[in-house]
């Protein structure tokens, strides 16, 4: 009876080893093999997932030390904005699904990258230096019967060097409904292009603040979009208009030629872009003259977004310098209409108006300025689909200047200009 009772212990304690021992090695397992986390930045979100497919029956507790990066883990995912950049020693405690009494510790390396951010200086331009201009700026209002939000901020390049921005915009709401905003791009190699650019943006709004100058332009219209209008006419009240818009740009040009004249500089060191536009909203929808000289876009996205329109020529070269200013005589041609566009829709949901600083590291070229794709992942990396979460958001928009110019301060390898961005919606 003895040896019955003994040899059905044995017997049962047989199968109890086995799985202890499966139990074993599937620990055993687990912490031997190698698992490298993907690199974190500092100040950047980052997420990280555990593979746990190959071992069913490991689970993961906690992991040890992981506080001191900034992350957080949860449900199988490191994930957070880690603070610093630092190699971190981490603990994974963890135990097996039949041994849940026992914990046990795998070690693992997380490297957390310097922020390349807060590798570039930020030295404060000399408020005692001739034409002194803020490192950013920030607008927003109405602007007809949508809003406007406007930021500009100075590029790392030139924060770096303790320079100035050189981007500079106007918005302006004018008589009998009209509204403008300008936006102009500084050239980095021009000694005084932050008063460039200042001057041409202030100069192009204060020419439309004529009353005069806005009836004209508006019969123009009446005419264009009168039922009964012949084709004649409405081609000689598009060539008005167009005219009319060409002396507000050479109006421009004299004023940065007498600014230069008066600081005993040359027009060249007053090289600035320049793109505006000029809108009304009309019974028959909304009105929007424009123009364009440099590289900087200004795009209309339609209600639905099935479709954007790029309302200026962009003077972009295949090398560097293929861009042109405004203080370039060689744009007063007999091609300088080309530069102009006068356009009518119903609505629209966006119209957008920026520097190369947004443009070269979110668009790259100019064909992506038309495609609707391109600018639906702006709007979503607007919306915070970003490294930063950064976000702007244009419903709830009590803070859109301040959120965008937040948004603005994204990092592009390579891309370190100045950025200005205009948005009407």
């Amino acid at each position: 009876m003895m040896g019955k009772f003994f040899r059905k212990s044995a017997a049962e304690s047989k199968p109890k080893t086995m799985e202890q021992a499966l139990i074993y090695k599937e620990k055993e397992e687990f912490k031997e093999v190698h698992w490298v986390l993907k690199n974190a930045s500092a100040k950047q979100f980052y997420e990280f997932s555990f593979d746990m497919e190959d071992f069913p029956n490991i689970k993961i507790q906690k992991i040890g030390n992981l506080n001191e990066t900034g992350l957080s883990f949860e449900n199988g995912k490191i994930s957070g904005t880690p603070v610093a950049n630092n190699m971190y020693h981490l603990d994974i405690q963890f135990y097996h699904v039949h041994d849940q009494n026992q914990m046990e510790t795998k070690k693992i390396q997380l490297f957390v990258n310097a922020d390349p951010k807060d590798l570039w200086k930020n030295i404060p331009g000399d408020k005692n230096a001739a034409f002194y201009k803020s490192d950013e700026d920030a607008f927003k209002d109405s602007f007809s019967d949508k809003k406007i939000v406007v930021v500009s901020k100075r590029g790392r390049s030139h924060a770096h060097e303790g320079k100035f921005r050189e981007d500079d915009f106007a918005v302006n709401i004018l008589s009998n409904g009209w509204n403008i905003v300008s936006v102009s791009d500084g050239a980095g190699s021009a000694n005084a292009a932050r008063e460039g650019s200042r001057v041409t943006t202030t100069t192009i709004n204060q020419f439309f603040s004529s009353h005069e100058i806005l009836n004209q332009i508006e019969n123009h219209i009446n005419i264009l979009h009168r039922g009964q209008s012949s084709g004649e006419e409405q081609s000689e009240a598009k060539k008005n208009i167009i005219h009319i818009l060409s002396e507000s740009v050479v109006h421009v040009y004299h004023t940065l030629e007498k600014t230069a004249a008066d600081n005993a500089l040359s027009v060249n060191d007053l090289h600035a872009t320049l793109i505006f536009t000029l809108l009304k909203k009309f019974s028959f929808g909304y009105v929007i003259l424009s123009f364009g000289v440099g590289d900087c876009p200004i795009n209309l996205i339609n209600t639905d977004f099935s479709e954007v329109k790029l309302l200026n020529r962009m003077d972009v070269g295949e090398f560097g310098g293929g861009t042109r200013f405004i203080t370039m005589k060689e744009i007063f041609n007999d091609k300088m209409a080309s530069r102009f566009r006068i356009t009518c829709v119903e609505d629209f949901s966006y119209l957008v108006l920026m520097t190369d600083g947004i443009y070269d590291p979110k668009f790259i070229t100019e064909n992506k300025l038309r495609d609707t794709e391109s600018w639906k992942l702006f709007f979503e990396d607007l919306a915070g689909n970003n490294d930063d979460r950064a976000k702007a958001d244009f419903i709830n928009d009590e803070k859109i200047d301040e959120e965008l110019l937040i948004w603005s301060d994204f990092w592009s390898r390579g891309n370190h200009d100045d950025r200005t961005l205009a948005i009407i919606y």
